[in-house]
């Protein structure tokens, strides 16, 4: 599989950040049951310790979630593997949408498979970063805009596929009505701090067909623009 990173930035890095490191992570996704090959060699190849504050770029390819400010964290690669691998079990979609930029490591990853994303961050100080990322590693794919993600992108809708990386109490009746027919939506739903479910959402004839994946801890999704 070819990645859409541009060579001089997808660095292998050193020590901590180098390529045992990364594939030290892969051995555990694999062990924790992560199967796609596609997914394995995107999580090797994007370089998650740019996503990072380089003062914990050395614990990027810790199975771990992260702090990236703002009350806000990366998550685990785990779950961001299971959450990839779900997505493109039916097959990879042409483009998908993001609730939650947060770091950009998952728009990074989904675009690295070849879908054009369409990503939403509503902490504008965030979403400048990722930007910024999206650029140095050369990924085009990807379109982001500074909005309330709980409203979807309806001017750019139905989406064969939509991710939501923060925990809604609710699926919202925006993200429905913007997921395409066959088309599949993962959603960690449920109160922060509370119990919360990764639903796996597909739109069949018109209804929704709804799986659940299994408990998740994910920071909220919250209103409004910051």
């Amino acid at each position: 599989m070819s990645l859409t990173l541009r060579p001089r930035l997808d660095d292998h890095g050193l020590g901590l950040t180098g390529q045992r490191a990364r594939d030290r992570l892969i051995q555990r996704l694999q062990a924790e049951g992560i199967r796609d090959p596609r997914v394995l060699e995107v999580m090797r190849m994007v370089p998650r310790h740019l996503f990072v504050d380089e003062a914990i770029a050395g614990r990027a390819y810790e199975d771990n979630a992260l702090p990236i400010g703002s009350g806000q964290t990366i998550s685990q690669p785990y779950i961001v593997a299971k959450m990839t691998e779900s997505l493109i079990e039916p097959g990879i979609p042409a483009r998908a949408l993001e609730i939650g930029t947060g770091s950009g490591y998952q728009a990074a990853v989904l675009a690295a498979l070849g879908i054009e994303v369409f990503t939403i961050e509503r902490m504008e100080p965030l979403l400048r970063q990722a930007r910024r990322r999206f650029r140095q590693l050369g990924l085009e794919g990807v379109r982001s805009r500074h909005d309330d993600g709980r409203l979807g992108w309806p001017d750019a809708s139905p989406f064969p596929a939509i991710m939501v990386t923060a925990a809604a109490s609710r699926v919202e009746p925006a993200w429905l009505e913007q997921l395409a027919e066959g088309g599949l939506m993962l959603a960690p739903v449920g109160e922060a701090g509370g119990v919360q479910r990764l639903r796996r959402i597909q739109r069949v004839q018109g209804e929704f067909v709804d799986t659940d994946l299994g408990a998740v801890s994910f920071v909220p999704v919250l209103p409004g623009i910051v």
